[in-house]
């Protein structure tokens, strides 16, 4: 017997081809055979526009989405617009704060079964994703992706308004909010429309999960104990294309030195 997504049971011989690789069981042999694309890394369906390779038809399909922009299916609550029926079912979630898995270990909540599995690396530690430039371990492959962007420094989204760029486009389009003053997300606490609503929560709970290992100081959010580690480290990751000064934080490089070239 195991737990499937939704926490139900189910016997082996409900899911009876098992992937000679992982283990993990499937119910139909065309599923199993879907997944082992996932361990040869055969990528046969190839985009006419920019040659990126899938495994699946079904995924390139999905793919050519972003090269048309076409968006058909739009959030009654905030307007914004989806591709796929299936992502603007997931985004409802955001609005509903509905969050049905749980952690069996800590007790967090998720709203989907795909962040409480990816949130159980966190207690496993497991990351078997190795960065070949520095040898940094990263538990999902996505990370390890992110994180090599930090070697080559691409970035590759600009921003139409300011002209910044970014690596990312989910950093470009969380930047924008700055230029469109938008809030789209409702505290269910005090009412109030924001652009963050998860920093926000931790205003009602002031809770500061993040403990910096040096100094002990908490911070509600990773991204806030990532900034203050650069205190300890002394890191400087942005240079000044004038003076080629570099500083730790873009902001502090933004508010203060950037006004000496003026």
């Amino acid at each position: 017997m195991f737990a499937n997504q939704d926490g139900c049971t189910k016997s082996v011989d409900e899911k009876p081809h098992r992937c000679a690789v992982c283990e993990k069981r499937f119910a139909f042999w065309s599923s199993l055979k879907t997944h082992m694309l996932t361990h040869t890394n055969e990528k046969s369906h190839k985009c006419d526009v920019c040659e990126k390779g899938f495994a699946l038809r079904c995924n390139l399909k999905a793919h050519m989405m972003t090269h048309t922009n076409e968006k058909s299916h739009r959030c009654d609550v905030c307007e914004k617009r989806f591709a796929f029926r299936s992502n603007l079912k997931r985004h409802m979630l955001t609005h509903t704060n509905e969050k049905s898995h749980q952690c069996e270990v800590c007790e967090k909540r998720f709203a989907f079964w795909s962040s409480l599995k990816t949130h159980m690396l966190t207690h496993t530690n497991e990351k078997s994703h190795k960065c070949d430039v520095c040898e940094k371990g990263f538990a999902l492959r996505c990370n390890l992706k992110a994180h090599m962007m930090t070697h080559t420094n691409e970035k590759s989204h600009r921003c139409d308004v300011c002209e910044k760029r970014f690596a990312f486009r989910s950093n470009l389009k969380r930047h924008m909010l700055i230029h469109t003053k938008e809030n789209i997300y409702q505290c269910n606490v005090c009412r109030k429309r924001v652009r963050d609503l998860k920093s926000h929560m931790l205003t009602h709970t002031n809770e500061k999960p993040h403990r910096c290992a040096v100094c002990e100081k908490s911070f509600a959010l990773a991204k806030y104990l990532k900034k203050h580690m650069l205190r300890h480290t002394n890191e400087k990751y942005h240079q000044c294309d004038v003076c080629k000064k570099k500083v730790s934080h873009w902001c502090r490089f933004e508010t203060t030195h950037g006004d000496t070239h003026q």
